[in-house]
């Protein structure tokens, strides 16, 4: 197990990359023996980092919930990432692809949490604590250098976490969301289509896994948070004097500019 101080000194890092938008070599380049714990713990480091600047914790987000990505990568979970009151984007708002990175875009499906939960649950217990669902864009942005990391890098840059928008329609948890059309476009031109059951096979099994996640280190989700369950398509990169819109079956459309 990586010692605190190391935990520290690399959550100063994955922190100072993301507000100064700077990427850094990966890294597992220079220690190669951080474990997918390990990744986690300066995550959460580099959270408190963030609370401790004034930013509040709103919810969560999943990654790598498509079973082919899961395969490239080896591993047989998804990961997770915090999001914090930072990262929310009015829909048909704006950001400045300079103050970031590598941004992408992934169409989502969030749950919108009703009550507190946490354990070991099934799907069904998860959906008996969301009060709403919508469309949602995640704006993603890895802090690495030429875009080249491992999963444990990853995770230890909070899942790629940045900023995500909602849409305005909010549908009641009864909607069937295993298998919705979603439909991405850019400055009109549709580039991605897909549908909500790419996302872990059904969102509801992302929210689950993730509860179950978070229960294994003694944590849960809390009434009012917002969870996004994963990319139904692939990423594509955001680029200045883009309009990016979603339209998603059932729960409308979401959207963003990108200066």
């Amino acid at each position: 197990m990586m010692d605190q101080e190391t935990v520290e000194k690399l959550a100063r890092v994955v922190d100072d990359a993301a507000m100064e938008s700077t990427p850094i070599t990966m890294l597992t380049a220079e220690h190669d023996g951080l474990t997918i714990e390990d990744a986690y713990r300066i995550q959460r480091a580099s959270m408190r980092r963030r609370f401790g600047r004034g930013e509040t914790l709103v919810g969560m987000k999943m990654g790598l919930t498509s079973r082919a990505k899961m395969e490239q990568m080896g591993v047989h979970n998804p990961i997770y990432g915090h999001l914090t009151s930072s990262m929310k984007l009015t829909s048909g708002g704006s950001f400045k692809k300079e103050s970031y990175c590598h941004p992408r875009v992934e169409p989502e499906i969030a749950f919108i949490m009703g009550r507190d939960i946490s354990g070991q649950v099934t799907s069904q217990e998860a959906l008996s604590a969301v009060s709403g669902v919508c469309a949602a864009l995640e704006i993603i942005d890895s802090r690495y250098k030429d875009f080249k990391f491992t999963l444990n890098d990853v995770v230890a840059d909070n899942a790629s976490s940045t900023l995500f928008v909602l849409g305005e329609k909010i549908a009641t948890p009864d909607l069937d969301v295993s298998n919705l059309g979603m439909v991405m476009s850019v400055n009109g031109e549709v580039r991605e289509t897909g549908s909500s059951a790419a996302i872990l096979e059904h969102p509801l099994r992302s929210l689950a896994a993730l509860i179950c996640m978070l229960d294994s280190v003694s944590e849960g989700l809390h009434a009012g948070q917002i969870v996004l369950a994963g990319g139904a398509t692939q990423a594509i990169a955001c680029t200045p004097g883009s309009h990016v819109s979603l339209e998603v079956e059932s729960l409308g459309s979401v959207e963003f500019f990108v200066e």
